[in-house]
């Protein structure tokens, strides 16, 4: 389901406003995200965030990512829309490792001061922490609520829970759990089967994520990025909210150029591919 631009009444103008800067006038949008330090630290190729994520921003309609990124690493001139990943807490040193330990980690008032379109944080469904995670989610939609600022909810899975990225039963459950405690538009895994009833039980737009890059050598990465974005659009989704399959590429601006193509201009994923070959042609010349 892609966002619907038609005013609506019981919207406040701010937060109609704000998801216009993310949603385009075609209701979908292309999210580079970059929010991967809250809890990994440097990772591969975000080591020096400036560098990686400026020569990207022209081509993407938004970037999600946290205070720490914006303000350090981002030029206010830039004019990018920002969703503001605001909840943390465990990284990855902790031992054991219970990354689903989250809480909000930054205000209101401060994505305010940051001028950003939303707000986003994630909740774990099904893991011993959910209790908490959609508490915080749903006192972070009432506090948008009151300031006009609209909520991304991040369907999140737990250490235990890994395999369920491709249990579209699991995946409409959780993202229509979002929806119901306030989320605004819900970012989710892609399933190889049953997105499609995702979309329709939800409630709110769905943005897909990318996730890491295939560990499998023989496969083209590139083209598996493709197909994975281009199979989200066909079924439904809003938009992409993409991070490694982008900046970890050999070829990030080719990847955010092709992906834009098919997001926005109905490329199809070898449409997508072969464009995304002959820019990276064009740069070695």
């Amino acid at each position: 389901m892609c966002y619907s631009r038609r005013r609506s009444k019981s919207m406040s103008w701010g937060k109609e406003n704000r998801l216009r800067r993310i949603f385009q006038k075609d209701g979908r949008t292309l999210m580079l995200a970059a929010d991967h330090g809250y809890f990994m630290g440097p990772t591969t190729r975000l080591e020096d965030p400036r560098k990686t994520l400026t020569p990207l921003l022209p081509f993407v309609d938004v970037l999600m990512t946290t205070r720490g990124v914006l303000r350090n690493c981002i030029d206010p001139k830039s004019g990018i829309p920002v969703v503001l990943r605001v909840s943390g807490g465990p990284t990855m040193a902790r031992e054991p490792r219970v990354l689903e330990d989250e809480w909000l980690t930054t205000s209101i008032e401060e994505a305010i001061r940051l001028n950003t379109a939303a707000v986003a944080l994630q909740t774990f469904s099904g893991s011993p922490y959910e209790s908490r995670t959609i508490k915080n989610l749903s006192e972070l939609a009432n506090e948008g609520e009151r300031y006009g600022i609209p909520v991304l909810g991040v369907v999140a899975l737990g250490d235990e829970y890994t395999n369920k990225s491709n249990d579209s039963r699991y995946l409409a459950m959780a993202c229509r759990i979002l929806a119901e405690n306030g989320a605004s538009f819900v970012k989710t895994y892609y399933p190889e089967e049953g997105f499609d009833k995702m979309v329709n039980s939800a409630m709110v737009p769905l943005v897909v994520a990318g996730g890491p890059q295939p560990k499998d050598p023989k496969l083209d990465k590139d083209l598996a990025t493709f197909q994975l974005a281009y199979n989200a659009i066909q079924q439904g989704a809003a938009g992409l909210d993409f991070g490694r399959k982008v900046w970890q590429s050999d070829h990030p601006i080719a990847v955010a150029k092709a992906l834009y193509s098919i997001v926005h201009e109905k490329h199809t994923a070898k449409e997508a591919y072969d464009l995304f070959n002959k820019l990276k042609s064009e740069k070695k010349q």
